[in-house]
């Protein structure tokens, strides 16, 4: 594959960035559902009169369906997109960049989109659409899937759709209520992915944060109990992952403990845990819900995380090792492997 591209990139590269290009524009209005002509060449920093003549050529092909409401893909053009996707992320070059973290971090599966989610609103919607696919792939009948919040949790859920295998699992926060804005909450997260898919959900309606006296109080509490049991019980979790400090003050952690994060080196927070570079466990928030010891015995732990800026936590993670595939973008991939390269992330 990789020799046919290098002879076609010599012999006729117009081809190739033609090809691009028409794949740009497939891909997103795919990832969007339904885009206006006008928003499309702007988001894609074209022309419309160049963007109209893209949209009709790929419509005489019958890849596009445009309406009066704007434009959409058809099922053709859907395909299509699946069957070319390994030689584009060759063109792209996100094989190359998917095998180096899979390799390193001893992963099941590495899938890169392109872009950065730090500044683009697309690529963070790109990841929400591969890790609701791979997560699809991922569950088998009467499920339970625990899922935590955030932006791009929200995303994977708005890109799940009904599906009849799906009817029998039942979706659960991962953990209690964060104190942000509803539609963010792994609780809203958790019921938003049940009724796309027509599954079933349970809610934990639990602050997330908790003082020592108020933690052990709950844990006394036999319907706070049954429902922790249930979290307990789910066989795939699916997650973000967030810088340390950033998720420090969302949770409004105590200065005192910020400034202990900050000083040992703190650089990633997933489930309530803050981990260094090495993915050493530094601190746990006394929360409710799963536990390090829950996700070690889990069947398939997803992790759905992109931007620049989170190139570094992405890794801390990924060092802890109870990851099996990571879903991330282009401008985080680069900067963990480049971290790779300078020796930062490994475990001597």
């Amino acid at each position: 594959m990789r020799d046919i591209l290098g002879i076609q990139k010599q012999l006729l590269p117009d081809l190739l960035e033609t090809m691009k290009k028409r794949y740009t524009i497939l891909h997103y209005i795919r990832v969007s559902g339904l885009v206006g002509r006008r928003t499309l060449a702007g988001s894609l920093n074209t022309t419309e009169r160049i963007m109209r003549g893209e949209v009709d050529f790929l419509k005489e092909q019958g890849l596009l369906e445009v309406e009066a409401s704007g434009i959409r893909i058809s099922e053709t053009g859907r395909l299509l997109l699946e069957q070319i996707e390994p030689l584009v992320k060759d063109l792209f070059g996100l094989t190359e960049l998917q095998e180096q973290l899979r390799l390193h971090y001893n992963l099941k599966q590495v899938v890169v989109v392109p872009g950065d989610s730090d500044v683009s609103a697309h690529t963070k919607k790109e990841l929400g659409l591969v890790g609701a696919s791979i997560l699809r792939k991922h569950i088998t009948q009467d499920e339970v899937i625990a899922v935590t919040g955030g932006s791009t949790m929200a995303e994977v859920a708005n890109h799940l759709s009904p599906s009849t295998a799906l009817k029998g699992c039942i979706f659960v926060p991962a953990r209690g209520g964060l104190g942000e804005s509803v539609e963010l909450q792994a609780n809203t997260i958790a019921s938003t992915m049940a009724k796309k898919t027509g599954a079933r959900y349970r809610l934990f309606h639990v602050p997330d944060q908790l003082g020592e006296e108020a933690y052990q109080s709950l844990l006394q509490d036999g319907s706070i109990l049954e429902i922790i049991a249930f979290i307990r019980n789910a066989r795939i979790v699916i997650h973000g992952m967030g810088e340390a400090m950033l998720m420090a003050r969302r949770r409004r952690v105590d200065a005192a403990t910020t400034a202990i994060l900050q000083q040992d080196g703190a650089l990633a927070e997933a489930f309530g845990y803050y981990f260094d570079r090495r993915g050493i466990i530094l601190h746990k928030m006394p929360t409710v819900g799963l536990r390090i010891e829950d996700i070690q015995e889990m069947d398939c732990v997803i992790g759905v995380a992109g931007g620049k800026s989170k190139g570094e936590a992405i890794a801390a993670v990924l060092q802890f090792g109870h990851e099996d595939i990571l879903v991330t973008d282009e401008a985080a991939a680069i900067e963990m492997v480049q971290n790779l390269h300078l020796g930062r992330h490994s475990l001597s």
